[in-house]
């Protein structure tokens, strides 16, 4: 992590002090693979900020986790070493309550009410919270609604959860929700889970489409439950110290290229999970849905009590909530 600071502060410094002719060259880091739709994503930004300020401005992606997790990466982030970060919201947790927000499990009714929400004024003041700690949030991609699969059986009822054994990441909210709904929560690291699987260990996991399809975990839990239950995003956001050394009229462009980011980020992500799905379904796995989610969401009262505990907070989760039912 020393090496990694001092290099990447060395980089910093360098872009700095070539800036007599108003250059900047940006670093960024990201945990996904090249390929993924965050980071081609951050890839469209970067292309849009080189031609909009005629080279002028520039900015290099390392993806594949290059300079570390996605925690250390966010630590030389806040400090300056690092200009910008595609990360997951559970990181920023702890640095701004806020965020807390998105990953309510049952928040969001649809991709449709995550992605207004999110684009509209909740969004913006879930990313306007992170400024104070050091960070200036940009946008908001998509990860994606999570659900339950399982070696037993296709889950219709919170009752068929019951005494199973389902892999949750290292988060309180995911324990919190697995455990209201009956299960036993397991936090295990993700590259575990596909053996924990065939071994019995866990009895299932969740997530997205194509998570569940990368990761071969349909081979070993063949039945997929639309649940839906979170559809937290991630985010991308910069160094405010980066941030501070840009001209305000720079400071706008990247906050519009950002946005326009954010479009081309989703098509390439609905374009995936659809490849991902017809994969899985092609390889023979039983996929249902759920006649009641409402038997399942209105276990989440405690969870929410636990969890949204400021008037900040509680302002949040009814503005989305009503931006869902306007529809």
């Amino acid at each position: 992590m020393i090496n990694r600071r001092h290099l990447i502060a060395s980089g910093a410094a360098l872009a700095v002090a070539g800036c007599g002719r108003g250059e900047r060259a940006l670093n960024s880091a990201d945990a996904h693979a090249a390929d993924y739709p965050t980071v081609q994503g951050v890839q469209a930004m970067a292309d849009m900020i080189a031609e909009r300020s005629g080279g002028r401005l520039s900015m290099k992606i390392f993806a594949g986790g290059q300079l570390g997790s996605e925690r250390d990466t966010l630590e030389l982030t806040v400090f300056g070493a690092l200009d910008l970060n595609r990360v997951n919201l559970a990181p920023l947790n702890s640095i701004a309550s806020e965020t807390v927000v998105p990953a309510l499990p049952f928040l969001f009714n649809s991709i449709d009410h995550m992605r207004r929400s999110l684009d509209g004024a909740p969004g913006q003041a879930i990313l306007d919270s992170l400024e104070p700690h050091g960070l200036i949030g940009l946008c908001f991609y998509d990860s994606g609604a999570r659900s339950f699969y399982n070696t037993r059986g296709p889950i219709m009822e919170p009752a068929d959860l019951q005494g199973l054994k389902i892999r949750v990441p290292n988060s309180d909210v995911y324990v919190s929700m697995v455990g209201a709904l009956g299960a036993n929560a397991t936090p295990m690291s993700f590259g575990e889970v596909y053996q924990g699987l065939v071994q019995g260990v866990i009895d299932g996991a969740e997530n997205n489409w194509p998570s569940y399809e990368a990761t071969r975990h349909f081979e070993a839990a063949r039945y997929y439950s639309l649940s839906r239950h979170v559809m937290a995003p991630e985010a991308l956001v910069m160094s405010r110290r980066s941030w501070d050394r840009l001209s305000p009229d720079d400071q706008d462009l990247f906050r519009q290229a950002a946005r326009d980011s954010v479009p081309v980020m989703r098509a390439l992500w609905d374009a995936r999970v659809d490849a991902s799905r017809q994969r899985v379904l092609d390889a023979g796995i039983q996929a249902n849905e759920i006649p009641d989610i409402g038997a399942f969401s209105e276990r989440m009262g405690d969870v929410w009590d636990r969890y949204v505990t400021s008037d900040v907070q509680r302002r949040l989760v009814e503005d989305i909530r009503n931006m869902g039912a306007a529809v």
